[in-house]
């Protein structure tokens, strides 16, 4: 009896410390929120979601207004303000995409040539056999290249990043036949970054930063390459981690600036956006070669779902003429909604990895549409892993201790009659079998979903790692106390 008391006292020890220590974070994850007005919907979302700034961006025909919430270093009380300087992610394809049509309008490449045409050494296969990929499978995400490719990426920032990934991936087996179907590849931008560096014999970001940046006025934009200086206007990155938001200074991938890492603030994304609803002077080049990349030839472009399809770097919907993106790095993301017909724009920013943009960004698009916002479903899955393996990381706290505890107090044998004893020491070896399954489960599980450790360790909540390394911690103290347990059984015969 005392010692149940015992484990029913730590237990509770523990429950009660986690959520003091956790009182905020569980109160923002299960609160109602408030959604009555656009205002409110932002913070609510913020707050469930850990987001520690948000910058947006809305246009309506000649009208823009900038609207800013939390931080850009929570640490030192920074607020977020039209200057402030964030990583897009893959709001970035849409420039990379423009450097393509730019090139092709110049006649110094075809949307149909192979990419064997430009990189020689690059040759994917199907089913064993060595298959071409054209420069409109890589726009429009029908190449066949699997979205666990991202994965493939190395990190470094060197100047050689670009050739490295792409070699990477230059044999890759694919999941399709190229333009059999669509399936989303961060990579297929990076080779379309190579493409563009072997026929303008300049860096990607240098060509891009040229033609396009600087003819738009996005003076205070800039490929994030770890070679500038970093500027004072760059918020702060985060990751979730036990519901909070801590601050995060992920990787650095200059292989992968083609398809994620363009820096940028509000005053520039004005520019940006006015150029795509055809606001504003602009070179003829440049006017035309945007106007095509909202265009979608429905035979080639990745369909996406009904009325629904991926071109140029925008998913676009050809029915209402909205073109739209999500962005998402390990410390940054975005969401940007474009309605081309009634010139209307939201552009929305957040220093952390989650949903928040997109919630965000839909909901003030339905609102000034006259329709309802929506509630924060608890569908983000950034979220949803950190909820789920911080509970998993506190239940394995608890069984952790009480294993360490019947390790250090010993456990007392009393068998009568050897029946009891057989049985009992069948049972304990179905424990140390199942624990062991567990164990090597543990370990793998990330190999088995066309994952691994470093994309855990960049990507998610680092409650998943600490719950991997209890749980392997809990199987083998779990191994150990079934064997000793079973030799103190055959010792009492």
């Amino acid at each position: 009896m005392k010692k149940l008391l015992g484990k029913t006292y730590l237990i509770l020890l523990i429950l009660v410390f986690s959520t003091i220590v956790f009182w905020d974070e569980i109160g923002s994850f299960f609160m109602t929120g408030n959604y009555d007005n656009p205002d409110d919907m932002v913070k609510t979302i913020m707050a469930k979601s850990a987001t520690p700034g948000v910058a947006m961006l809305l246009i309506e025909k000649d009208t823009t207004e900038f609207k800013f919430y939390g931080y850009s270093d929570v640490k030192n009380k920074q607020i977020v303000n039209e200057e402030s300087l964030f990583e897009l992610g893959s709001t970035t394809k849409a420039f990379t995409a423009l450097a393509i049509i730019l090139l092709e309008n110049e006649g110094y490449l075809s949307y149909s040539d192979f990419i064997s045409d430009y990189v020689p050494w690059f040759k994917p296969t199907f089913k064993g056999e060595n298959v071409n990929i054209t420069i409109n499978q890589l726009l429009v995400h029908t190449s066949g290249i699997p979205s666990w490719s991202i994965r493939l990426i190395p990190e470094g920032t060197t100047t050689d990043m670009l050739e490295k990934t792409i070699n990477n991936i230059s044999d890759i087996a694919l999941d399709r036949y190229p333009g059999a179907g669509y399936s989303y590849a961060t990579v297929n931008y990076d080779v379309l970054a190579m493409i563009i560096e072997k026929v303008t014999g300049q860096s990607y970001q240098d060509y891009v930063t040229e033609k396009i940046l600087v003819p738009l006025g996005m003076t205070e934009s800039y490929f994030s390459t770890s070679k500038e200086k970093e500027s004072d206007k760059l918020t702060k990155g985060y990751r979730l981690f036990f519901g909070k938001n801590i601050e995060y200074d992920a990787p650095r991938y200059n292989g992968n600036i083609a398809a994620g890492y363009l820096v940028t603030n509000l005053k520039d994304l004005e520019h940006w956006i006015n150029a795509q609803i055809g606001i504003g002077d602009l070179p003829n080049y440049l006017k035309n070669a945007i106007q095509q990349s909202h265009s979608v030839d429905i035979n080639t472009a990745g369909y996406e779902g009904n009325n629904q399809y991926y071109s140029f770097g925008w998913s676009i919907d050809t029915k209402n003429r909205v073109i739209s993106h999500p962005g998402s790095n390990p410390n940054y993301s975005s969401q940007v909604i474009i309605n081309l017909d009634k010139q209307q724009a939201i552009f929305v920013l957040a220093n952390s990895n989650s949903s928040a943009p997109s919630l965000i960004a839909n909901n003030v698009y339905d609102h000034i549409n006259g329709n309802h916002m929506k509630k924060f479903k608890y569908d983000d899955v950034y979220v949803l892993i950190d909820f789920i393996f911080s509970f998993l990381v506190i239940m394995t706290v608890i069984n952790l201790c009480l294993k360490i505890n019947k390790l250090v107090i010993g456990v007392k044998v009393n068998i009568t009659d050897d029946k009891t004893r057989v049985k009992k020491i069948i049972m304990i070896r179905s424990r140390i079998i199942l624990s062991f399954v567990l164990l090597v489960l543990a370990m793998i599980w990330p190999y088995l979903l066309n994952n691994d450790y470093y994309m855990i360790k960049v990507w998610m909540s680092y409650s998943v790692l600490i719950w991997m390394g209890l749980t392997v911690i809990n199987c083998i103290l779990s191994i150990v106390i079934n064997i000793k347990f079973i030799g103190m059984i055959k010792s009492s015969n």
